[in-house]
């Protein structure tokens, strides 16, 4: 078998008790890396430490994957305008952390018959959402419930940091101008 060192350099074609004596005098373990290479590869390195290594590797990784909720966010036909803006708020907010929404309108008993209110109440959400989100699913009917999914739209989030330039430059005059302020009005008081 072919036999790597613990830093990576190459002992050569060994046989099994020679490997493993090589292995024992440098107190580590000798792990078989690649059993169908002709000759198979070991590599003389802590095992343990290697696992706990590669642990620490996979709890690294699920840490910065980034896990994508559905939210969900529930109308009525009838509903008033102080509910539909607070709820639409919520919908705002749950795009803004990255969360999918699905928004939801119940219909009850005679509100099937105008699927069109309810359809009205989407597209006012939709309006009130703005660039801040794109439609993963059109609004459809399903039973007595009328639903449509939301993702948050990465693209206005530039745009919003390119906007905020012209403002900025204003601000930083402003912020000149407190900043005068201040060190003028500070000099006052200690004397």
């Amino acid at each position: 078998m072919r036999v790597i060192g613990p830093d990576g350099a190459q002992f050569g074609i060994k046989p099994l008790p020679e490997a493993l004596s090589l292995a024992r005098e440098l107190d580590l373990d000798l792990v078989e890396v690649a059993p169908t290479a002709t000759p198979p590869v070991c590599r003389i390195m802590d095992y343990g430490k290697f696992r706990y290594e590669e642990s620490q590797r996979l709890r690294e990784a699920r840490k910065k994957a980034s896990h994508v909720t559905v939210k969900e966010v529930k109308f009525r036909p009838k509903i008033g305008k102080g509910d539909f803006d607070t709820k639409v708020r919520h919908v705002q907010e749950f795009l803004e952390d990255g969360h999918k929404v699905k928004v939801t309108l119940q219909f009850r008993g005679r509100e099937m018959a105008h699927p069109e209110l309810g359809s009205r109440i989407l597209d006012g959400v939709l309006e009130q959402v703005g660039s801040i989100a794109k439609v993963e699913t059109q609004a459809r009917l399903e039973g007595r419930n009328m639903t449509l999914v939301l993702i948050p739209d990465k693209k206005p989030a530039t745009k919003k940091t390119s906007k905020s330039v012209g403002p900025a430059s204003t601000t930083d005059t402003a912020s000149e101008t407190v900043t005068e302020t201040v060190t003028e009005s500070a000099p006052q008081p200690t004397e």
